[in-house]
């Protein structure tokens, strides 16, 4: 019999509990999470490691079983590969966001109200990025730019410098942006894009359309996650595992192109709350047919934490049990062969502040063949009770492939 291993990543789902004394975690109806972590071993990890940001990308590094200490270079450089944009070693990349700005006379007395343009569609993202071509084609540093998936766009620099600051949008909603404006080598390459990209953008269709619909438009480009090329070890190599990632967001997908994973499209998954549940679980147990391990990453949670909503983060958490979690538990029960599985989120995005921290956060393993009962349910405050803490989050997959003993 060959067993079967799957992650289900649930973006960004850690919490601090509200004014109810309760997290998102507590207040969800997710069964499937519940009675898996009760028969299951639950516990603590720390995903972040000492010197680094508690970013997504490095976060699912770590969960993927790579050290980010010693293989990240940066966020941009992953979704770039996910994209298809060749890279020598000496390429610096770029995240580009389409962002809302409030208005205001000077750049510097702008707010940034939404990171995502308020979750701007692919398609309509891809007529502003072609708008935008001509202006960073003509900005210098011979700088490219590149559409992605909705608010998500890359920029490349080919044989170029790493040495400019930047602030992820997310960091900022509701603040003036003129104290985090890049800084830097590139400094006054990106403000320049920035502020010229709200002229280009201000009347174009898409916005002119976005806002008659009562829609946020994309109102400038917001650039950050400077980086280069990564170079990973295949996961086969490291594992001894086959493995496929199935995701919406190019940064996950990047890091399964790095690591020589299979890498599952499927084109109507968005990477909010809203996303097709069923196509990515169709995916997922497709993959699980021909690998070892999927790996399947849902943004969800951590886009409502991002936006300050509480029913939105409970829905998605619901949503990942009911529609996810659960047909793939159900299947691999149905297989006969033996399975484990693994949940847990990549880092906090508590909806008090808006952001990613630095806590650790819950994880469950069940394993077919060692399933015990008696345990909680699946939260942040059971996890903290159960003495198991893991100092390192590339650990939760060695132990869900049986490699470290908990």
């Amino acid at each position: 019999m060959n067993k079967k291993y799957l992650t289900v990543l649930c973006d960004g789902m850690a919490d601090y509990p509200g004014d109810d004394g309760k997290t998102p975690m507590d207040v969800a109806h997710k069964p499937v999470m519940d009675r898996l972590c009760a028969d299951g071993i639950c516990g603590l990890v720390k995903t972040v490691p000492d010197g680094l940001k508690p970013g997504s990308d490095v976060c699912n590094l770590a969960a993927l079983g790579y050290d980010p200490q010693s293989c990240y270079t940066g966020r941009s450089p992953l979704e770039a590969l996910s994209m298809g944009i060749p890279l020598d070693g000496d390429d610096v990349t770029y995240r580009i966001n389409l962002v809302t700005l409030s208005e205001a006379n000077d750049l510097d007395d702008r707010q940034m109200l939404d990171y995502s343009a308020g979750e701007i569609s692919s398609a309509e993202a891809e007529q502003l990025i072609n708008a935008l071509k001509p202006l960073f084609a003509s900005a210098g540093n011979g700088i490219e730019l590149y559409a992605g998936v909705s608010y998500r766009h890359a920029a490349v620099i080919r044989g170029g410098s790493l040495g400019t600051e930047f602030t992820p949008p997310h960091d900022i909603l509701g603040k003036n942006i003129g104290d985090h404006l890049p800084q830097g080598i590139c400094g006054e390459l990106f403000r320049s894009l920035i502020k010229d990209s709200i002229d280009v953008l201000k009347d174009h269709p898409v916005n002119v359309d976005r806002i008659k619909s009562g829609k946020r438009p994309a109102t400038a480009v917001w650039p950050w996650g400077e980086g280069t090329k990564p170079l990973l070890a295949p996961f086969r190599e490291m594992t001894g595992k086959s493995g496929a990632v199935v995701s919406a967001v190019d940064l996950v997908k990047g890091i399964g192109v790095a690591g020589a994973m299979r890498v599952i499209d499927v084109p109507t998954a968005t990477g909010t709350v809203d996303t097709d549940y069923e196509a990515k679980a169709e995916a997922a147990l497709g993959a699980l047919a021909d690998n070892d391990f999927v790996f399947v990453h849902l943004e969800g949670p951590d886009e409502c934490g991002h936006q300050g909503d509480r029913k939105g983060k409970i829905t998605a958490i619901e949503r990942i049990d009911e529609r996810i979690l659960k047909p793939l538990y159900l299947a691999l029960q149905k297989s006969g062969d033996p399975f484990a599985i693994a949940v847990m989120p990549d880092h906090a995005t508590p909806l008090s502040v808006r952001t990613h921290t630095r806590d650790l956060v819950p994880f469950f393993i069940y394993d077919s063949e060692t399933s015990r009962s008696g345990g909680k349910p699946f939260s942040e405050k059971n996890a903290a009770t159960t003495g198991v803490k893991l100092d390192r989050g590339s650990n939760v997959i060695r132990a869900l492939f049986g490699t470290k003993t908990l």
